[in-house]
């Protein structure tokens, strides 16, 4: 949905500089019949620990989707890709890359036969195998194509920095496809104006790197936070630190964050760290604040060179020495470790800002919307937004807090499903 405060066919510059200038621009992904198109036996493939219920994951989906359409602009990728591939030669490279990069020459011919929204939906529904041969009948697979079951998650597979877009190497191969949708959309659009980064296609890619969006916050212009674990490895890091070098810019800083290989609900820095203000933060305590063996580490660059390169105590703490002063407030509340751990699992430390001290979160965990209340957020159900029983600008700072049942058992939160190409710029 494009709203009036951009010019219909006037392309958008990608302009992300902090986690919460006021959001001009987010790319969604309603999750549709792909998550129907999981079964218990291919849930673990898909990076699942069971089947989500596409109806209810659907609607409360929808909450999200609806109230950025009254905040901002907002784009679907479904309808991103159509408009890409209506032109023949982009159509036939997309195609030719996917077919090559998961060995299904054999369907080429029929996506490219396909009318583009029913291919856009088909790239990213899957595509049913045509048991037309013997070994084919053999087979269990019930796709040739695979659904994207992740791409509701339109965080991870492109991440905007500054100006540009880093492709994302992702660190399953059952979600490559996406990163290879987005890379096409922000080449390719018409509605973007930026230039992409890919791993894939420089000297430094090398097997063991990775890196995904759910593990990038862009905290300030000079200052990139990035988590290291399960889905993005240090060598991810040192391709952002080589791309940062060849700026040849004073004083840029990035600060390093592992995290437990286990559990799942680790899986990206966002789930355990979000900002919500140019003063406050969410954190999970246990592992962002208190002594643990996860290191936190930070590198300057200064003229194209690493300066320094060190362990730290805490996130906060070197933010604050960087003139970041963040009062953190904690998920799952401070009284009792069991309850941060069970909220912490429902993505209770995963918030969206729409614009400073003006967050998203999931209402079903309590005791961290207690948290956002004694801290002075408003709080506000999303549905009473959607039935305009509350008008937002009448509020300073608020949480809006979604309806979160089968979504959270996906294993993210609002971060997670938005992919933010541009904001406001933010006076620290």
């Amino acid at each position: 949905m494009l709203k009036d405060k951009f010019v219909m066919n006037k392309r958008l510059g990608v302009s992300i500089f902090s986690e919460i200038g006021e959001l001009e621009g987010v790319i969604l992904h309603k999750p549709g019949q792909e998550l129907q198109n999981m079964t218990p036996e291919t849930a673990e493939r898909a990076l699942y620990s069971d089947i989500l219920n596409l109806s209810v994951a659907s609607n409360e989906y929808s909450q999200l989707n609806e109230v950025l359409n009254k905040l901002t602009n907002t784009y679907q990728v479904n309808d991103l890709l159509a408009n890409v591939v209506n032109n023949e030669k982009i159509k036939q490279n997309l195609i030719d890359k996917i077919c090559i990069n998961e060995n299904i020459l054999d369907i080429k011919e029929y996506l490219l036969d396909l009318p583009d929204e029913e291919l856009a939906r088909q790239l990213i529904e899957g595509v049913k195998m045509k048991k037309n041969n013997l070994t084919k009948f053999l087979k269990k697979e019930r796709y040739t194509l695979q659904p994207l079951h992740n791409f509701f998650f339109t965080r991870d597979a492109s991440v905007a920095i500054r100006n540009n877009v880093l492709i994302s190497r992702m660190a399953s191969k059952v979600r490559e496809r996406e990163a290879i949708i987005m890379e096409a959309i922000f080449d390719y659009s018409q509605e973007f104006s930026t230039k992409t980064i890919n791993p894939i296609n420089s000297k430094e890619c090398v097997p063991e790197l990775s890196i995904e969006g759910g593990d990038v916050l862009v905290v300030r212009d000079d200052i990139l936070l990035i988590g290291i674990g399960g889905r993005t490895t240090s060598y991810g890091v040192d391709f952002i630190l080589t791309k940062l070098k060849e700026l040849k810019q004073k004083s840029r800083h990035i600060i390093i964050q592992e995290l437990p290989l286990s559990p799942e609900s680790f899986i990206h820095l966002d789930m355990v760290f979000t900002f919500l203000d140019v003063d406050k933060c969410m954190v999970y305590e246990p592992l962002i604040l208190k002594p643990n063996k996860y290191q936190t580490v930070h590198i300057k660059i200064d003229n194209g060179e690493v300066t320094s390169i060190e362990q730290v105590e805490n996130i906060p703490t070197i933010l604050k020495k960087l003139g970041i002063d963040l009062k953190p407030i904690y998920c799952g509340g401070q009284k009792d470790s069991w309850i941060q751990e069970r909220e912490q699992w429902h993505s209770g430390a995963n918030f969206f800002a729409v614009a400073p001290g003006k967050v998203i979160g999931y209402g079903r965990n309590i005791y961290t919307v207690e948290e956002m209340s004694n801290n002075g957020f408003e709080i506000i159900k999303a549905k009473d937004i959607l039935k305009n029983k509350v008008d937002l600008s009448k509020y300073d700072k608020y949480m809006i807090c979604l309806e979160g049942s089968e979504l959270p058992r996906g294993g993210g939160g609002a971060r997670c499903m938005t992919m933010p190409f541009r904001r406001k710029s933010v006076d620290w």
